[in-house]
């Protein structure tokens, strides 16, 4: 795998207020999933509406690409050279190790970065985790000192799935006010058990909201991407995830371009997943594997043409996507106004739908 650190940064600034950060689900402020708010921007303005009518912005023919992955749980309270650490256990790779990520406990609010390779941690229940070499090398780290992520070798009494589902809790940080379950952290969509972090893009959609859009034409598009522990450094890159595009996603969303409607791509990860299977000319072919792409006004986007995305940190690699589909300048209006209005962030807050 190359690194994950990247040189550019994005062009769009703003200084989100500290006390508009989401803190718990919708559901916990009295909403449901698609009650909280979407702010919409297209080249003739911005306006200010909820999830629930999402509808009114989408026109029949319009292809949504939604990730199917589930979140799966990876926290886990730990035990380093006999003091208390917080380990991420993250997603599976090739060879079977895991990617691990050591975190400050007990809120995981800041990465520890002097693990070393060989070192052992004990996890509950007698298992542990055995660190094998730095993630995706040496010097992955927002300062290039230390480690942030590793490949680990995970020891369970039983079979990790089943272990971590017994013992473990959703990742999360420490914005959050308490731990979640795991019903929390998955969309509507999560059908393929593999995710590190939600993809949160999605959790707004409900059951009654994506009959509705079906009844007034507009085509969901599944595609999966298994994501990776967030980005949450600055200058960090995506990490390369395991994704897959199916033959028939690859046909609708294919149609659909030759007959002028748009791609909307449901999160960073859709978008990701769907470019990672488009040629040049933007056909896209049905394709599976590893991605390590990077989207960015470096490498635009071919495909996608609309993105349902929630707000993400001023340095946030994320960012670079965002300008790539919306253009620097609308993504720049699109959260001047989300700050204006104090729109929530992060994976439980509200929502944007950007259309250049």
């Amino acid at each position: 795998m190359t690194s994950t650190l990247i040189t550019r940064e994005p062009t769009t600034r703003f200084d989100p207020p500290a006390d508009t950060i989401a803190t718990e689900p919708p559901e916990q402020r009295g909403l449901r999933r698609d009650g909280v708010r979407l702010l919409v921007v297209d080249r003739s303005g911005i306006g200010h509406t909820r999830f629930a009518r999402i509808g009114d912005h989408l026109a029949p023919g319009d292809v949504l690409v939604v990730n199917t992955s589930a979140t799966l749980p990876g926290q886990l309270d730990a035990t380093r050279a006999g003091r208390a650490v917080v380990v991420h256990v993250a997603n599976r790779l090739a060879d079977g190790t895991r990617v691990v990520e050591l975190r400050t406990p007990p809120y995981a609010a800041t990465p520890v970065l002097d693990g070393r390779a060989g070192e052992r941690i004990a996890l509950p229940a007698g298992a542990s985790v055995d660190l094998v070499e730095p993630y995706p090398e040496p010097g992955s780290s927002p300062t290039g000192h230390g480690n942030r992520l590793w490949r680990g070798e995970v020891r369970t009494p039983s079979r990790l799935t089943d272990y971590l589902a017994a013992y473990a809790r959703p990742i999360s940080y420490g914005y959050l006010r308490e731990s979640f379950p795991i019903a929390a952290y998955q969309t509507i969509f999560a059908l393929c058990p593999g995710s590190a972090e939600m993809p949160s893009a999605a959790r707004p959609f409900s059951a009654e909201l994506v009959a509705q859009l079906v009844a007034r034409g507009v085509v969901f598009a599944p595609i999966t991407l298994h994501t990776g522990v967030s980005s949450q450094e600055a200058h960090e890159g995506p990490q390369a995830e395991w994704f897959e595009v199916p033959e028939t996603t690859a046909s609708l969303v294919n149609a659909a371009r030759v007959h002028g409607r748009r791609i909307v791509a449901v999160g960073t990860t859709a978008t990701r997943a769907i470019e990672s299977a488009a040629a040049a000319d933007g056909t896209v072919s049905p394709r599976s594997g590893w991605t390590e792409l990077v989207i960015s006004p470096d490498r635009p986007v071919r495909v996608v043409n609309g993105l349902i995305t929630g707000w993400h940190n001023p340095d946030a690699s994320h960012l670079l996507l965002v300008e790539s589909v919306a253009g620097a300048e609308l993504t720049q209006r699109a959260y001047d106004s989300a700050v204006a209005e104090r729109y929530l962030w992060h994976e439980f807050g509200d929502s944007g739908l950007l259309l250049p």
